[in-house]
């Protein structure tokens, strides 16, 4: 088991946890398990925090 699948576990069980079922609760959910995986993906050193930042506020890298 990757820290990828670990960080949706965590992710799922916190949105659970949370919000209790609902409409506003499986929302939730998705959003904790991207959150979640995105996090598994950075420990596992398969993605760079900074560059997803970097392109959600519009700056170009220079490669």
């Amino acid at each position: 088991m990757n820290l990828t699948v670990v960080g949706i576990a965590v992710g799922a069980f916190v949105a659970f946890m949370s919000f209790q079922f609902g409409a506003w609760g499986f929302l939730g959910a998705l959003l904790f398990m991207g959150i979640g995986a995105l996090l598994g993906r950075a420990a596992e050193g398969k993605l760079d925090l900074r560059s997803v930042f970097d392109a959600l506020t519009g700056r170009r890298s220079s490669s």
